[in-house]
């Protein structure tokens, strides 16, 4: 830092930084002894519990064995990105003194152990938070035996465990890598973003297959077939049920927040220096820092603060909801202070950026409200959709694909509200070009990322709610437990629906922000290696970028036909599995034990098979299209897969989570043959099927459309410098493109190939 030329106050800020990361990830440890020291019930609890542990265990210890050749393989990649191509001037400028060529192998290095920083820190928030969701689950159905209050509070504090790692962690590596490297932190970050990017595509693609496939084997033949309820111990798909649960929205979600968290700083930074460079302050650089470790600290006491008072769900809302405003007002009160006592002489006056970091917080609490309408059991859309329900399955559907529609349609009108916010906040400007004028406002839209992200801990532990929620249900029925405990675990369930929705729909926001963010550095840094380059702009009236534009728009369609027809195809894998155990004598009548490996096998065999192919569909993707049509049609790409990525996203996730509360809100109703009400009735069966259909939408597709976006903007940052440096079409060139071309279609074709079921070859419930 020290070539920065920081003032006293600023050097101790960054260490002051550095602490409150430290202090997160100590909270997060103060939870997790709490949360350890509860009571795990009875016997039969801690028997379905162990099978749940012992499958996600499985599934994480297979994962980690199918993603380390590709990270091995991507480290290599990440040090040749740098070191084929001259230094940055802030490279330089960082390391005065030294040859370019060893500059170029301490920032190749850097860049490269950032990167595998960033992966580690990824599996690690994924993992251990994962794992601290499966302790809570059984906590929390043994507490719900006795109270409403503690059950709530044990799920909450379950899952900010791992909202506090992400937050930890996330602040802690930006930190540290910015103390080393000053001004060329970018670089280097670049690395450490890429690497949280593409653990989280992993892991949502992964999870989310995982859970899909075992969800809608189970229902399918358990609920609609069958008759049985959601996890009627005789189903033997259910323990792989559960553990999807994990897998899915808590190791995934938390992968997928934290990648958003650590790419807002990347290119809040790299839009920073570009600031700095306008104007020689460097508070542009430091103050998404200092954001980041208010957001820390107001997290850690908004968390703390959630617990019911009183019995039911909407008191469970209303506490979670309230603890999420808590820590966004003592984030903006924060950000006031922070922003009136080091941005003051910044030009164009300390309220802009204070405005840009507040509008992300709006935008994560507009977002949180819109998805609770759609998506939540007290909105009209979902009493539509359960309305529907009495003309069968296919006005269920319909009903729900309104709904999925209409939300996506709010959903960007909010952002695209947002962004014009912070094009009116930095209106006005004392600028001497145009261009100066868009680098105020990409920093402003970056800013708002930040803001967005404040509440990671709240987010997070929002969204880790509802899995361990759900698992307790699930504990509770298979182990017997009495009608009382049943409903509390049934309320908590149905408001972690929600919170997963919401959750959802704030990953979806923060993920076209942060590309937004990122497609501005893009430009930024294209301009520094060749001012000639992009000099008219980013022209749709291009041909070439027109066709960019397309494929861009095109390829979050392809992503996500392969993923749900991935769930598809272990989906009927399971079916046949779980009819196949229903015709053995025994399992039915409830004398003979499921064997329930079989199903975590078929989910965890399809979830390794294909997430390596979607993640070499993301990455290779955007070079192949840099090579071909060069920077300005890859600028083209980046717009037109920000757009439809969104649009979609939104669509599949909300319309998902409707169909799947509508469900609820039958099951919740008094059964009645003649009234056709309540679990069995042909309304709930049409709700089941809608539920089914929404499943693979709103848990796989959707979901990982947000790292997959993020990891096509980040490749195309890295490779930028590379492409204008290259840029003129060789027969190395060209040797490469048909290379990459061969093994996107290797992965294509191999993501649709079918494979039966025999050749699955088992899991060890251990794990290895």
């Amino acid at each position: 830092m020290n070539t920065m030329n920081l003032t006293t106050f600023e050097t101790i800020a960054v260490w002051a930084v550095l602490v409150v990361a430290i202090l997160g990830l100590g909270y997060a440890l103060f939870l997790r002894r709490q949360i350890m020291g509860e009571s795990k019930g009875t016997k039969e609890m801690q028997d379905v519990w162990e099978a749940i542990r012992q499958g996600a265990d499985a599934y994480l210890n297979r994962q980690l064995r199918t993603i380390l050749p590709f990270i091995a393989i991507l480290t290599v990649a990440l040090f040749l990105s740098v070191y084929i191509v001259p230094p940055s001037a802030e490279a330089m400028e960082r390391f005065e003194g030294r040859s370019e060529d060893a500059i170029r192998l301490i920032v190749g290095i850097g860049r490269a152990v950032a990167f595998v920083m960033g992966a580690g820190f990824s599996l690690t928030v994924g993992q251990i938070g994962m794992r601290m969701a499966v302790q809570g689950n059984v906590r929390v159905a043994a507490a719900a035996r006795n109270s409403f209050s503690d059950a709530l509070r044990i799920a909450y504090r379950a899952g900010t465990i791992t909202g506090m790692l992400t937050d930890g962690l996330g602040l802690f590596g930006g930190t540290v890598i910015f103390m080393v490297f000053a001004k060329a932190a970018p670089d280097a970050l670049l690395g450490f973003g890429f690497g949280g990017t593409l653990l989280a595509l992993f892991m949502r693609v992964g999870g989310g297959i995982y859970t899909k496939a075992a969800d809608v084997g189970a229902d399918l033949v358990g609920k609609v077939e069958q008759g049985l309820e959601e996890d009627d111990p005789r189903n033997a798909a259910v323990i792989a049920d559960l553990v999807g649960d994990n897998v899915g929205d808590c190791a995934g979600m938390a992968a997928d927040i934290f990648e958003s968290y650590e790419v807002t700083i990347v290119s809040g930074l790299i839009l920073g220096l570009a600031l700095t460079a306008l104007t020689g302050h460097i508070e542009w650089i430091l103050f998404p820092l200092l954001i980041r470790g208010i957001g820390v600290l107001a997290s850690i006491v908004g968390t703390y603060l959630v617990k019911g008072q009183s019995e039911g769900s909407g008191d469970a809302m209303k506490a979670i909801f309230s603890g999420f405003l808590t820590s966004a007002g003592i984030s903006v009160v924060l950000f006031l202070i922070i922003s009136v006592t080091y941005m003051q002489g910044v030009p164009g006056g300390w309220w802009r950026p204070f405005l840009s970091v507040t509008a992300g917080v709006i935008l994560a609490i507009l977002i949180d409200r819109l998805t609770d309408y759609f998506t939540g059991t007290h909105g009209a859309p979902i009493k539509e959709i359960r309305d529907s329900t009495k003309g069968g399955p296919a006005t269920t559907i319909l009903s729900g694909l309104s709904v999925g529609y209409e939300s996506s349609v709010w959903s960007v009108l909010v952002i695209a509200l947002t962004i014009g916010a912070t094009i009116l906040i930095y209106s006005g400007m004392p600028v001497a070009s145009a261009a100066e004028r868009v680098a105020y406002i990409l920093y402003g839209v970056a800013m708002t990322g930040i803001g967005m992200l404040t509440l990671t801990g709240n987010n997070v532990a929002m969204d880790s709610f509802g899995p361990i929620a759900d698992n307790a249900n699930g504990i509770g029925e298979m182990a017997g437990l009495d009608e009382k405990a049943r409903q509390i675990m049934a309320d908590l369930d149905a408001v972690g629906n929600t919170t997963k929705a919401i959750t959802k729909g704030i990953a979806i926001g923060s993920a076209v922000i942060a590309a937004v963010s990122l497609f501005g550095s893009y430009i930024t840094d294209v301009a520094k290696i060749d001012p000639t380059a992009l000099a008219s702009g980013i022209r749709v009236s291009q041909p070439t970028v027109f066709v960019g534009m397309l494929l861009g728009g095109a390829l979050p369609w392809l992503f996500s036909s392969l993923a749900i027809k991935s769930v598809s195809r272990a989906a009927g894998q399971m079916v046949q599995e779980v009819r196949r155990q229903f015709r053995i004598p025994g399992i039915l009548e409830g004398t003979k034990k499921p064997d329930y490996a079989r199903a975590v096998t078929i989910s965890t065999v399809a979830a390794q098979r294909d997430l390596v192919n979607l993640a070499i569909i993301a990455v290779v993707t955007p070079i192949v299209v840099g090579l071909l049509l060069q920077v300005e049609a890859l600028g083209g790409f980046q717009a037109g897969i920000i757009l439809s990525g969104q649009l979609l996203a939104v669509f599949m996730s909300n319309a998902g989570g409707a169909w799947d509360n509508a469900k609820k809100t039958i099951e919740d109703e008094a059964r009645d043959p003649a009234a056709n009400t309540g679990k069995g009735s042909e309304r709930h069966t049409a709700s089941v099927v809608g539920d089914t259909v929404g499943d693979p939408l709103k848990d796989t597709a959707g979901p990982a459309l947000n790292p997959m976006i993020k990891v096509v903007n980040l490749v195309s940052l890295i490779i930028a410098p590379i492409i204008v440096q290259y840029k003129t079409m060789s027969w190395g060139t060209a040797v490469i493109i048909v290379a990459l071309l061969g093994v996107l279609w290797w992965a294509i074709v191999r993501s649709k190939k079918e494979e039966p079921a025999e050749t699955l070859t088992p899991v060890p419930a251990g794990g290895d």
